[in-house]
Parts: structure tokens; C-alpha cells; sequence
């Protein structure tokens, strides 16, 4: 949803570390009921991909977006890596090796290299937001009541995680991992100097009864279990949270979870001074130790209607700076609802434990949650007053947030984003033309994108490893030989419309061929990242083929997508991966598409208001070509 392809892997190859992707490639599952341990160590692991085929299709995914002569040159290279007795083979059979010893030979790498050694800010730049369609209150009152029922919703998801009852997912015949639903409650990053960490709380010997609540920048712990181990209810969390809404605002609060938006050095350094005092260090572990986090946020920017939903994707993915909502958040926690004082809602997740189907899936079971009537009746039992957790902040720390405030709000100055609720139609046009509806929204990114700029470019849209054992994502490149001859034609008034349908018929069914590949851990990038990986822990010299300038392209991806499918009518968004790019997230329905374009202002090539206009025609157009015209009888 936004795991870390792209950033990670340009960090990998020449170019900066680029930042962690989110989501992954959404497939059609089917659950049922059966216990979590069950049915794990059953998954097949996941496989080594055969040296000379990646390096094949490496090649053939360089054609659209490098020149000839380059190309030329890379396949020397390539040559030379996979030769007989060479260095690819040797690497290869390393692998083979590692494979056969873990239980994912790629997991813990990609963990590590993908988000823990990443060091920009997680905000913006790692972490997604999700946005929840507005809901009918305006008020401090309606605010605290949906609060209350969002937090029994999550507490009645987290039972089935508890009980391990939680419905095993299949694709197709074959099940699916579900580890990652047991990573995401009671979990939180920690910062280090040079790598952070992660810890789960809810595999300790005494797990996490409470959550934390902030508001007005001040955190407090809630405690959401009776005495007798039942969760509260809906009643009793609305009393708590009037409670913690009634108390006094100080005029000389500090912010401090705007730490939390720093670069991740800063961070861990800061961290450590600030945890040096023993009440600090007790707040800070009673964040990390919550079971999730709730931001009650004050006012946003008014805006008009139709950027409303804009507004809210940044109030999700960065709170809007210092003057808003910023450091009413702890972006370390793994999972953040956010409740607006004016109905907007959503959340904010720390990628490192998990992709976005467990995020979604836990969001739809809440959304239902939060629509029905509460059928438990309400104890009549005394409550503990809700904890706030103090914070003593020196003078060194109060410059460490004048800083991060200053910080966080060039970076939420310099973030475009764009909402848009394509209302034209949604899955049901491409499926009744009997096309990938992903696939189809695929091309018409690569459509938008070759309009505004005259060339294809590298573009990463995230796939599920989740077929295997700790399985997490790999990269479907949408943009293919078959892609780059769609949209140069496209709007060529010399091709025939037939001609043009075909290409785009055969771009399609390129990109859902491409899609299968690598939800079966035959794609070529996380293959390509373990050769490299295992060169460095072995100490030998970077292969020739990683230092080349084509590698470096083909990690700057310029459009880099996720499609995030929900039953709820929801939209999550990120950041571009590179200084010149985009971040592209999308949700179709049925009858209608969702979708966030985010850019960066300081960027004078890049445009999201643009880019989203541009797609929006792309869509339109793809379809006016299908309606009008016939299917070639070739």
C-alpha cells in the first residue's frame, strides 16, 4: 500500500534510498473459518526464480524505458553476470541455499532493507493514509460518540486475531498467509541511530490491555478491558473519552509526537535524550505498548466541497503541519484512527509490519461495526479515570521540536495531493468488455502519463507474496513493450481505431500475464535484490549489473501505483517515491473509481491537479475507443 518497492529498491541499486511502497496487488480471496497455525506451516515457501529467466525478462522491462544503445550495453553486462561459472551463479546458488534454511529467504531482508534501515521521515514518505468516506457529525460530541464506536469495532476485530478465529483467506484452491494481521495491534517502530526496530507487544507474557488517545497534543492511556476481561463498550469508551476531552487545555503543551516526524537519524537521537528521564521514558512505552492509537484532531483548513476529500487524504497522511494536526499523532505506532471534529476520519499505518489488505480489511470490519445498533448492555461499574501520560521536556528537547515543526511543515507545504471520484464508471466497464478492471486502470495510467510527457516511464504497482509462507510483495512493472505501443498509438491519427483496440487488448493482457508472474514469486525484482543482498553479506563486489545506469532507471519510478480495493468506499494515498514523480493509489467499485495523485510541488515537471485530469480523460477516452469500436475478427 503504498512494501517497499520502489525507494528501497533505487537504495539498492545507484540512486538514493528510495522510500518503502504501500500496498499490494489486491486478488480476489475467499475466507473461511479456521485457526491461524493450522494452516501456516502448510504454505509453500517461497520460490528462487531461475537465474537466466529474470535476467530475460530484466531486459525485456528495460525496453520502454531506456534508449537502444543503453539497452546494448546492459545486456553485456547481463551476459557476462549469468555466464557459466560466473558470479550470478554462484549468487544464485546462495540463495538456492538460503532458501532451503529460513523460512522466507527474502522476509527479514526486506523488513530490514525496506523500512528499518530507511532513514527519510515515515510520514509522507512510508507511511499511507486512508481516507473514510465523511460522516454525518460536526460536532465534539459526534465526534467522541463515533470515536467510541470505532474503538469497539477494532476491539471485536481483535478478538478474532486473539482467539486465532480470524477467517484463513484463499486465492483460488490455495491459502493465503495471514501473519500479518498478528503484527499490526499492539506494535510500534522504535528508532535507532542508524536502523530502527520493531516490537510487538501482544506476544509478550502479559499483552496490552489499554490504547492511547491524543488530543490537544496531549496523549493519554485508556484503558479497554473490564476486570472480568471483557472489552468496554460503546457506552462506556463515549463516558472515557468525555473524560479525556474534559481536560484542561495548557497553554504550554508541547507537541511532542512532532518528533515522530523527523528524518529517522534525528529521530533517534532526540529519542534518546528524551527517554533519558524516567517519566518520559514511561509515557513513551506506554504508547508503544497500546494496542492502537486514537487522534481525536482539532479544525483543518476550510476548503470548498471539491477539495474536501484532498484535504482530508493530507490531514490522514501528515495531520497538515504543526498548525494543525501533525503532532497530534506518534507516526512510529503501526495503526492510528483519526477522528475530525468536522466528520472527516481515517487512519495512518506505519508500513514496516504489514501491507494494506489487513489494514483494509480491518477498516471495512470496523466501518460495518461502527453502522450497527449495540446490543451489549452497559455494566454499572466504576471506570479508573483515563492516564494522562506526562512528558518533561528540557530545553534541548523543546529545540528538537521547534525543528521538527519547521521541518514537517516545509514538508507538508511542498506535498500536492488530489481526491478524485471518478463517477463515470468503476470495474463494471472493463469487466463487461471482458478486461482486468486493474489492468485496464493500469493503462490508462500509462495513457495519462505519456500524454503529458512524450515518453513511458518505470512504474511500480505492488503484488501479494501472500501465496507464501511470510510472504510480503514484489514488483508488477506496468509499464511493458506492449504498454509503450498502446499509448504512442493511441492518439496517432495515422493507426486505425481496430488497430488501437488490439494494441490496447494486448497491453491488457501483457499487464494481468505480468500480474500472475508475480504473485507466484516469478517476477524479477525482489530476485534481483536477494542476488545483490547476498553479494553484500558474502563481501564480494558489487555485480556490475546493479552499478549500471540502466538498474538506477529502473528503480526511479516516476509512477508509482497501488490498487487498494475495499468494500467500503474508501481511498488510501502516499507520497511519490522519487523527487519527480507521483504516488498513485486507487479503490474501484462498481459503478465508479476513487483515486489520490500526490506530487510535489518543488518539482516543476510534476503536477497532481494535472496528472489527475490527464488520467480522468485517459479513462474516458479508453472507453469511447471499446464502445465504438469493433473487435477486430483477427
Amino acid at each position: 500500500m503504498l512494501g517497499s518497492c520502489s525507494r528501497t529498491m533505487a537504495k539498492m541499486g545507484v540512486g538514493k534510498f528510495a522510500k518503502p511502497c504501500y500496498l499490494m496487488r489486491p486478488v480476489s480471496v475467499k475466507r473461511l473459518g479456521g485457526r491461524y497455525l493450522t494452516h501456516q506451516s502448510g504454505l509453500p515457501t517461497l520460490p528462487v526464480p531461475p537465474l537466466q529467466q529474470t535476467c530475460e525478462r530484466y531486459l525485456n522491462a528495460l525496453e520502454p524505458i531506456i534508449e537502444v544503445d543503453e539497452l546494448k550495453r546492459t545486456k553485456e553486462l547481463v551476459d557476462a553476470f549469468q555466464k557459466p561459472g560466473g558470479v550470478g551463479e554462484r549468487l544464485q546458488r546462495g540463495l538456492e541455499k538460503r532458501a532451503t534454511k529460513t523460512e522466507n529467504w527474502l522476509s527479514k531482508w526486506w523488513v530490514k532493507v525496506a523500512y528499518l534501515d530507511y532513514r527519510l521521515p515515515v510520514v509522507v514518505h512510508s507511511s499511507p493514509g486512508l481516507v473514510l468516506p465523511r460522516m454525518n457529525f460536526n460536532n465534539k460530541q459526534g465526534q467522541i460518540r463515533f470515536a467510541a464506536k470505532l474503538i469497539a469495532g477494532v476491539l471485536d476485530f481483535k478478538t478474532m486475531i486473539d482467539n486465532e478465529t480470524l477467517p484463513v483467506e484463499f486465492l483460488g484452491d490455495k491459502a493465503m498467509c495471514m501473519n500479518q494481521y498478528y503484527e499490526v495491534l499492539s506494535s510500534c517502530r522504535i528508532p535507532g541511530l542508524k536502523t530502527d526496530s520493531i516490537v510487538n507487544h501482544a506476544k509478550s507474557a502479559k499483552p496490552p490491555k489499554h490504547i492511547t488517545v491524543v488530543y490537544n497534543f496531549q496523549f493519554f492511556k485508556l484503558d479497554v478491558y473490564n476486570s472480568d476481561g471483557t472489552p468496554l463498550t460503546t457506552d462506556q469508551l463515549f463516558l472515557q473519552l468525555q473524560r479525556i476531552c474534559s481536560t484542561p487545555e495548557l497553554d504550554n503543551t508541547e507537541p511532542v509526537g512532532i518528533l515522530t516526524t523527523q528524518h529517522r537519524d534525528s529521530w533517534g537521537k532526540t529519542y534518546l535524550n528524551l527517554i533519558k528521564d524516567k517519566t518520559n521514558k514511561e509515557s513513551v512505552l506506554e504508547i508503544q505498548r497500546s494496542i492502537f492509537t486514537v487522534c481525536l484532531d482539532g479544525s483543518m483548513p476550510q476548503v470548498s466541497e471539491e477539495m474536501s476529500r484532498s484535504r482530508a487524504a493530507l490531514q490522514m497522511l501528515h495531520g497538515g503541519g504543526s498548525r494543525w494536526n501533525s503532532g497530534n499523532r506518534w507516526f512510529d505506532k503501526t495503526l492510528q484512527f483519526i477522528v475530525g471534529e468536522d466528520g472527516s476520519c481515517g487512519a495512518n499505518y506505519e508500513h514496516a509490519p504489514a501491507e494494506g489488505p489487513p489494514i483494509v480489511a480491518l477498516i471495512d470490519h470496523v466501518v460495518e461495526y461502527t453502522r450497527k445498533q449495540d446490543l451489549v448492555r452497559t455494566p454499572m461499574v466504576p471506570l479508573p479515570m483515563p492516564k494522562k501520560l506526562e512528558f518533561k521536556v528540557t530545553s534541548e528537547i523543546k529545540k528538537d521540536i521547534e525543528e521538527a515543526k519547521q521541518s514537517m511543515n516545509r514538508l507538508a507545504d511542498d506535498l500536492d495531493m488530489r481526491v478524485v471520484v471518478f463517477n463515470h464508471f468503476g470495474k463494471n466497464v472493463p469487466k463487461a468488455f471482458k478486461m482486468s478492471p486493474d489492468a485496464f486502470i493500469q493503462m490508462a495510467l500509462q495513457l495519462a502519463f505519456y500524454r503529458l510527457y512524450q515518453r513511458c516511464s518505470a512504474t511500480y504497482e505492488s503484488a501479494s507474496l501472500r501465496m507464501f509462507r511470510l510472504g510480503r510483495t514484489d514488483t508488477i512493472r506496468s509499464a511493458s513493450s506492449a504498454s509503450a505501443a498502446f499509448v504512442k498509438a493511441f492518439d496517432d491519427v495515422t493507426v486505425q481505431n481496430t488497430e488501437k483496440r488490439d494494441l490496447m487488448e494486448k497491453a491488457v493482457k501483457a499487464h494481468k500475464w505480468y500480474t500472475n508472474m508475480a504473485i507466484t514469486g516469478q517476477a524479477i525484482d525482489r530476485h534481483l535484490l536477494g542476488l545483490k543482498m547476498l553479494a553484500a553479506e558474502e563481501k564480494l563486489p558489487v555485480p556490475d549489473v546493479f552499478t549500471d545506469p540502466s538498474y538506477a532507471k529502473a528503480l526511479h519510478y516516476q509512477l508509482s501505483t497501488s490498487q487498494v480495493p475495499s468494500k467500503t468506499d474508501c481511498v488510501m494515498c502516499f507520497g511519490p517515491v522519487v523527487s519527480n514523480g507521483y504516488g498513485f493509489c486507487y479503490n474501484p467499485m462498481e459503478d465508479h473509481i476513487n483515486y489520490a495523485v500526490s506530487a510535489f510541488n518543488s518539482c516543476t515537471e510534476t503536477n497532481a491537479a494535472r496528472m489527475a485530469h490527464s488520467m480522468e480523460t485517459a479513462l474516458l477516452d479508453m472507453r469511447t475507443l471499446l464502445e465504438q469500436t469493433p473487435k477486430s475478427k483477427l
